[in-house]
């Protein structure tokens, strides 16, 4: 999701998520002939932070590096970033903490 910017961060989305942007290189070790790129998931750009929020709260998200994914500490969810780009689907999204039992298992 974006706040602010509209047509400009829809801009910046498709560049960052092209690979394409003004001073970048290829010097990640992605591109021509490199094998270990698909070992290793390719992170977040890190101004996409800035335009991107959670689809159901609306709030700003943290990018956790370790598992590659967007975190909503509120709603405990997150985000997977599947070759830099964030599947932003909600149905996509893990839950982070442990679920509380159901009120309804408890039986009289």
């Amino acid at each position: 999701m974006l706040r602010g910017g509209g047509r400009c961060a829809a801009a910046v989305l498709r560049r960052a998520a092209s690979g394409g942007g003004q001073g970048q290189s290829q010097s990640s070790g992605q591109g021509q002939g490199s094998g270990s790129a698909s070992a290793r998931p390719e992170p977040l750009e890190p101004s996409l932070l800035r335009f991107l929020v959670c689809p159901l709260s609306k709030r700003p998200l943290r990018y956790e590096e370790a598992t590659n994914e967007l975190i909503n500490e509120e709603l405990g969810i997150a985000y997977p970033i599947i070759d830099g780009i964030p599947n932003m689907i909600p149905e996509a999204a893990r839950t982070t903490r442990p679920k509380p039992p159901a009120e309804s298992s408890k039986q009289p």
